[in-house]
């Protein structure tokens, strides 16, 4: 899926708040056809089509980032007021949750009801983190999976996991040893553990299905 008229007109924000690999998830979007904006400023963040918070690191360290830009009380407008369809990627899906418990217990955006927690497998043989590739299972009537295979491979970097308190929250699935959330949906907010950026073909068919999205 080379560069094209997918999403030819439509500006994406993606959000740089020091927190990693911000260029590849531009990159994913310019080869759809998007005009993308990294910005750290609230101003251009409300201006935005679609906005994506992508991310690899700290909870903690996401959360003192996003207030020490003063982009927190801008992305809530954005997104919960003004319907902004929004993408959360790693740890831009953790920071959605109420709380963390990584090295410690942090405060998170709370938009998503929700708690994240250490990826502890039963089955001592498998490693953590769990870093490569694994299979999703994903929710048939979630727009964003639209037109992609079920159990379809997709890459995954994390140690912790977000756990919902609501099941109509969790848009899929994935199975590490135990059964995780891999992706959420709520209205217009999307969130992936894995990372489309770096899931090749089936990546890209999410991030365009993403420049599809039309609030009802």
């Amino acid at each position: 899926m080379g560069s094209g008229t997918l999403g030819q007109n439509k500006q994406v924000v993606v959000v740089d708040y020091g927190m990693g690999n911000v260029r590849s998830v531009a990159k994913a979007f310019e080869l759809l056809g998007a005009k993308v904006v990294i910005s750290s400023q609230a101003k251009e963040i409300k201006q935005a089509d679609f906005i994506v918070l992508p991310g690899v690191g700290a909870f903690a360290q996401g959360m003192a980032n996003l207030k020490k830009l003063g982009l927190i009380s801008g992305l809530r407008q954005a997104v919960l007021k003004n319907k902004k369809p929004f993408l959360g990627i790693c740890l831009g899906m953790q920071l959605l949750a109420r709380d963390s418990e990584e090295f410690g217990r942090h405060k998170g955006l709370g938009w998503i009801d929700a708690s994240v927690k250490p990826l502890e497998s039963i089955d001592k043989k498998i490693k953590v983190p769990h870093v490569g590739w694994n299979n999703i299972k994903f929710s048939a009537n979630c727009p964003f999976f639209k037109n992609i295979k079920q159990d379809s491979d997709l890459y995954f970097v994390h140690s912790y996991h977000l756990v919902c308190d609501l099941a109509s929250d969790v848009a899929a699935t994935c199975d590490y040893g135990i059964k995780f959330t891999a992706a959420i949906n709520r209205d217009n907010i999307f969130a992936t553990q894995f990372h489309p950026e770096k899931s090749q073909a089936m990546g890209l068919k999410i991030l365009a299905n993403f420049l599809n999205y039309r609030h009802a």
